[in-house]
């Protein structure tokens, strides 16, 4: 299981101050890149090494401009 205590949590630039669906993304870890729901602060918490997390906003962004 991943140490999560030193995590640094920044909301993410598309959620809106609503209260609607948001997450939160820490990425000052060593080796990981940590995301859970914002409204759910201690909740389960998804973690992905950071070249899948790069790879994952890149297909995302990608996604985004063939709409």
């Amino acid at each position: 299981m991943t140490d999560l205590s030193g995590a640094v949590w920044r909301k993410s630039t598309r959620s809106g101050d609503n209260g609607g669906d948001c997450v939160e993304v820490a990425t000052n870890l060593p080796g990981v890149v940590a995301v859970r729901d914002s409204k759910d602060s201690t909740g389960p918490v998804l973690t992905f090494t950071a070249q899948a997390w790069t790879d994952f906003i890149a297909a995302a962004k990608h996604e985004g401009r063939a709409s």
